[in-house]
C-alpha cells in the first residue's frame, strides 16, 4: 500500500508535551505542545489546541494553533482562524485568512532561488580572490 503524499505520519494530541528536535517526512499534525526545533521537508500542521515553541525549517505549514519562533518555509505558509503566530517568517507564499493573529516580520522569497544567489556571489568572491593572488 503507497503512502499519499498528504498522509499524515505522526500525530502529537491534545494532552501530549514534546521537547526536542523532530524532523520528519510525508505531514505530522500537533494539537499538544511542542518547545524545540523542526525540521522537515513535508507539511507540518499546527491544530487549534497546539501551542509551538520552536524554530521551525519545512516545506509547508498549516497554522491554526499557537506558534512562538521564527519559520523559514521552502513552499508555503497558511494561518487559518484561530492560527496566532509570533516570529519572523521566510516563505514565498503566505495565506492569512481574516481574524489571525500575526506578530512578526515576514520576508516573501524563493528559499531555494535565495540559496541559489548566495552560492553565484560565494563563488564570484572566491573568483574575485583568485584575481587578486
Amino acid at each position: 500500500m503507497k503512502k499519499s503524499k498528504d498522509e499524515i505520519n505522526a500525530f502529537l494530541g491534545r494532552d501530549t508535551e514534546f521537547e526536542g528536535k523532530l524532523s520528519f517526512t510525508g505531514a505530522v499534525r500537533i494539537d499538544g505542545k511542542l518547545s524545540g526545533e523542526i525540521f522537515s521537508s513535508g507539511t507540518l500542521i499546527v491544530g487549534e489546541s497546539a501551542v509551538i515553541k520552536a524554530q521551525i525549517h519545512i516545506a509547508d505549514m498549516v497554522i491554526s494553533g499557537e506558534v512562538h519562533g521564527d519559520i523559514f518555509a521552502e513552499k508555503k505558509i497558511e494561518i487559518t482562524v484561530p492560527g496566532k503566530l509570533f516570529g519572523n517568517i521566510k516563505t514565498p507564499k503566505l495565506v492569512l485568512e481574516e481574524g489571525v493573529i500575526f506578530e512578526g516580520n515576514c520576508k516573501m522569497k524563493d528559499l531555494k532561488e535565495e540559496t541559489n544567489n548566495d552560492r553565484a556571489v560565494s563563488q564570484k568572491q572566491t573568483e574575485s580572490l583568485s584575481v587578486l593572488k
